[in-house]
């Protein structure tokens, strides 16, 4: 499977119209589960505050989550008092399944959610869906961890969230700041294809949606907030973050397999056509080069790690070709993901075949080079080595992305990685 810029199904960003009188613009959903003491002031508080604040039409959506209390007679109220405002009713329990149901079925081309006791500052919802409503950004999330957030929750609950927060940045790389966040948005033409993909029914729900949506290449935006934690919140902490660990090996694992057809988000390079088809320049080219140099950057320490470590034990020669199998495998694999954008077993096999023959010109450079040190020299120093196989390894390097490109990856089925269609690497 490859993973690449080309146009998938989603089109370029554009500015969402104005649109019709009454037709909302926004939906924002507020899941609850036996809330019938915060709904109806939360309810109420939302609803002034856009009425005041919010220069398009909106709807506020309440999801009950089979309460067993009063809350849905509470939501039936509100519904029937604001226009504005509209309740649905699940059978099961789950945050990420209410969300779910709600953002598939809305008619808004702005989906957004908010935690029901309101422990986010309002005044950052406009900043929130503004980039979604220009077509700056696909998603966008509240940060309680950027610089300018100001928050309010005991020791607890800050270690938890930052340490959260860091095993997803060092399990599934990523690279936004708050996962968890009750406050969020994403336009509904990239809800649409990427709900689907995500398992999760529950807390872990929106955490996956945003690994999945970074992974893609889409866009997300990162709102600072001001936040004051509920004292009286029923979330059950163990429970919720064993789930959640859960929920990244799983999605971990999923990536790593290549299972996800994350390819169908792929959105077109800028929104101006000329972004589109630039002639004389491959594309994907930069973008290769890139994740090439970065992935050789580390295969050489790695190769030289290695090097290191067998000289001792054996001859100069034998180290070299061993230190250069090992790392010649890691390299095709790692390019294979990283820099080309090929996902799956599919050609695994052959791939590295072909690179195993790319390894047989490097060995070649570089073990003639060291011949050529060792015709020169009968003793050459350990650093002197070193040098002399860097150089050879340059070289190797420049010759190996070129054979990479236009051999062992290139893509076939429309002329090659320079033709239409071609492989541009991750996203």
């Amino acid at each position: 499977m490859r993973t690449d810029s080309s146009p998938g199904n989603l089109p370029a960003r554009e500015h969402l119209p104005a649109g019709d009188a009454g037709t909302p613009v926004l939906d924002v959903v507020i899941p609850v589960y036996n809330e019938e003491k915060d709904l109806q002031p939360c309810v109420r508080r939302l609803h002034e505050h856009l009425t005041r604040t919010f220069p398009y039409a909106f709807r506020i959506t309440i999801a009950d989550n089979a309460s067993t209390d009063t809350t849905p007679q509470v939501a039936a109220r509100l519904e029937a008092e604001l226009p504005e405002v509209t309740s649905f009713r699940l059978e099961q329990k789950g945050r990420g399944r209410a969300l779910r149901t709600v953002w598939s079925a809305s008619d808004a081309p702005v989906l957004a959610y908010m935690d029901v006791d309101l422990s986010t500052d309002l005044n950052a919802l406009l900043p929130l869906v503004a980039p979604l409503i220009s077509g700056h950004s696909d998603l966008a999330i509240g940060s309680r961890l950027a610089r300018s957030s100001r928050v309010v929750r005991g020791p607890k609950r800050e270690f938890i969230s930052r340490a959260y927060n860091l095993i997803l940045r060092g399990s599934l790389q990523a690279r936004f700041s708050d996962a968890q966040c009750g406050f969020k948005a994403i336009r509904r033409d990239v809800a649409q294809l990427l709900l689907p993909l995500v398992e999760d029914t529950g807390w872990f729900f929106d955490t996956e949606m945003l690994v999945l949506a970074e992974r893609a290449g889409l866009r997300i935006h990162e709102v600072p907030v001001d936040w004051v934690d509920d004292p009286d919140s029923t979330v059950h902490i163990v429970r919720t973050a064993t789930d959640d660990l859960k929920g990244v090996w799983r999605v971990g694992k999923a990536l790593a397999g290549g299972s996800l057809p994350l390819d169908r988000l792929a959105r077109p390079f800028g929104d101006d056509p000329r972004d589109r088809d630039i002639q004389g320049v491959p594309r994907g080219l930069a973008r290769q080069l890139l994740g090439f140099c970065v992935v050789g950057g580390l295969s050489t320490l790695f190769y030289l790690l290695l090097y290191t470590g067998f000289r001792p034990f054996m001859g100069s020669q034998f180290a070299n070709a061993l230190a250069l199998l090992v790392s010649a495998i890691a390299n095709t694999a790692a390019n294979r993901r990283l820099t080309f954008g090929v996902r799956g077993r599919d050609r695994a096999v052959r791939h590295q075949a072909q690179g195993l023959v790319v390894f047989g010109i490097g060995l070649a450079l570089t073990s003639g080079s060291l011949a050529a040190l060792n015709a020169a020299t009968s003793s050459p120093s350990h650093s002197t080595e070193l040098a002399v196989l860097i150089a050879a390894n340059l070289a190797a390097t420049v010759l190996r992305f070129l054979l990479f490109r236009a051999w062992v990856f290139a893509d076939r089925r429309d002329g090659g990685p320079g033709g239409p269609g071609g492989p541009e690497g991750p996203g």
